[in-house]
């Protein structure tokens, strides 16, 4: 294997890595968005939708910073 070739594998590892770290945050926001904490048992209907919106536009715009 050459020097350019292993340069470039190292290059696309290096993306991957960062898009995979991009999408787990992605999908922590998603999750925190929708779980539903004992102490919060109290939160109206609305306050949970607008929780979950929150965490999806959150998951959304983390995706569209990468542009995935």
């Amino acid at each position: 294997m050459t020097e350019h070739v292993a340069q470039s594998m190292h290059e696309r590892l290096g993306l991957l890595e960062d898009q995979v770290q991009v999408l787990a945050q992605a999908v922590r926001a998603l999750a925190q968005g929708l779980e539903e904490l004992p102490s919060q048992e109290t939160e109206t209907e609305t306050e949970t939708k607008e929780k979950a919106a929150r965490g999806a536009r959150l998951a959304h715009e983390l995706l569209l910073s990468q542009g995935m």
